[in-house]
């Protein structure tokens, strides 16, 4: 079955089927003839003339501007305190009493919250009846020591008493048996009595006995001295013992005390309340980690923004970078603020990396709270009176030109010839729109100015790139605040890419 599109033009009828039909009635009114054949001449003309004009290349341009242009990432990050305390709890509990609550302004010291003591009091009041008892104890073993010292004393004394008698016995011993002796020797001369010789015999075999009582006494008052003083290290130890059980004993009492004290829950500093996480009548455990019971922020006059920025933007970061951002509480105020750290732990999300910016603010008009959302645009890198045109007029290439094959310039700086088997390329390397790399700050690239009706080439070094607008500097030939550079014209091309065009505004038609 046979069909016509709606685009295509009826098929024109045939001569000699027309003409049979149409003279007869051009015999009848030949002023209609002539008015035919002027409307046939006008569509003719017509048609000519619109030939004429979609054979002539039109030029899309923009003018050049000479202006500061301030390249900027965006990204999104939260507002936050710039110091905030998670106040919480060291012992578990029922909650009591709770004296603040959100929003309330709080002074370093002041009670938020107490936890039912009644446990507490009684644990410390039974340690401190066990520590009473170990003093009692160790006092005791204290005047033992001081009986069981004077007992070792007095036998220490009495072994050297028992000493000084022997060495006394072995001295009377020692001279009965001299005197005996010599009179053994003047009763072999006569000169002696036997009388006084037995004498002399018997007080020598008294001697002797008094020694021998005299070492029996000693060794018997040596062996209670030692006794006595074993008795004396013993009740030393003892003592010691009952000495340390007391320190341990006040250390099981201070930290009692010390656990009493901490069911009153004081504000570590003087702030705002931003988030009350418990009610009274609930029960908190601190047995592994400890629960959060209040947020503070120290000062919301001074509030940072968290932005998380893209793995691609993060080597432009640098502290002291100016930030501009909103939120949208206020969406037609503009804050701003100061690059004060550049994270480098990394967040990884879907595969997506993300580093935290840290951007200090100033909220004296307490404008900004707690976890609003802001949408920055972060400052990195500024030109002040540049020449910027539209990055689209450094994507435009020409689709056709007369003339020996040319070098195109690179990102790099390198040239590069095209192959001679690339459809419809340009003396510079590149179908119209086509891009030999990306457009961004430090590379080169090539602008088309509109002079005499015709796109002439001028190499520049790109500067600065902001979205759809760059910062270039002339390499060859002149660049000026009245030339028009072109970004994308009227003619056929084999290729055209999405960013020939130049943004809304910024250009205009020239044929």
């Amino acid at each position: 079955m046979n069909s016509t599109s709606p685009y295509s033009a009826p098929s024109a009828p045939r001569a000699h089927v027309l003409i049979p039909q149409i003279a007869p009635w051009i015999r009848r009114r030949p002023l209609a003839l002539v008015a035919f054949m002027v409307l046939l001449l006008a569509i003719a003309v017509g048609a000519f003339i619109e030939t004429r004009s979609a054979s002539a290349v039109r030029y899309v341009t923009a003018p050049v501007v000479r202006t500061d242009l301030t390249q900027t990432v965006t990204a999104s990050g939260t507002v936050n305190p710039q110091n905030t305390i998670l106040v919480g709890t060291q012992v578990s509990g029922t909650i009591s009493e709770i004296y603040v609550d959100y929003n309330s302004k709080v002074h370093t010291g002041e009670v938020l919250a107490r936890i039912d003591p009644s446990t507490f009091e009684a644990t410390l009041a039974q340690a401190q009846g066990n520590l009473a008892q170990l003093q009692a104890q160790a006092q005791a073993a204290s005047q033992s020591i001081t009986g069981t010292n004077f007992s070792a004393s007095a036998a220490s004394a009495a072994a050297a008493s028992a000493r000084a008698n022997l060495a006394k016995s072995q001295a009377v011993l020692s001279l009965a048996q001299i005197t005996l002796d010599r009179d053994r020797a003047l009763l072999a001369q006569g000169f002696l009595a036997k009388s006084q010789f037995d004498t002399d015999s018997e007080a020598v075999t008294a001697a002797a006995q008094a020694v021998r009582g005299a070492q029996s006494d000693y060794a018997q008052s040596v062996a209670l001295s030692g006794q006595q003083s074993s008795n004396a290290v013993g009740s030393t130890s003892t003592a010691a013992a009952a000495q340390a059980a007391v320190q341990a004993a006040q250390a099981t009492v201070t930290e009692d005390r010390l656990n009493l004290e901490r069911t009153v829950i004081t504000s570590p500093v003087t702030g705002t309340v931003v988030a009350r996480n418990v009610s009274v009548g609930q029960t908190v455990a601190a047995s592994f980690q400890t629960p959060t019971l209040f947020t503070i922020a120290q000062d919301l006059k001074k509030m940072e923004v968290d932005i998380a920025v893209g793995e691609p933007d993060i080597g432009n970061m640098r502290s002291g970078n100016a930030v501009d951002f909103s939120v949208l509480a206020y969406p037609n105020n503009t804050f701003h603020g100061i690059v004060s750290q550049v994270r480098v732990n990394p967040t990884t999300i879907s595969n997506v990396v993300t580093y935290t910016v840290v951007v200090l603010v100033n909220n004296e008009k307490n404008l900004l709270l707690p976890g609003m959302t802001a949408n920055a645009n972060i400052h990195v890198a500024h030109v002040g009176n540049a020449l910027v045109v539209p990055v689209g007029a450094l994507t435009y290439r020409p689709a056709r030109a007369s003339g020996p094959r040319q070098p195109r310039p690179t990102n790099s700086g390198t040239t590069t010839t095209a192959s001679s088997n690339t459809a419809a390329v340009s003396p510079w390397g590149a179908t119209a729109g086509g891009s030999a790399g990306a457009i961004v700050g430090g590379t080169r690239g090539v602008l088309f100015v509109l002079r005499g009706g015709k796109p002439h080439a001028v190499p520049v070094r790109v500067d600065l790139v902001n979205g759809m607008l760059a910062a270039v500097t002339p390499m060859r030939g002149t660049l000026d605040t009245n030339d028009l550079v072109v970004t994308a014209d009227s003619a056929p091309h084999p290729q055209r890419s999405a960013g020939a065009s130049p943004p809304p505004g910024l250009g205009r038609m020239i044929r």
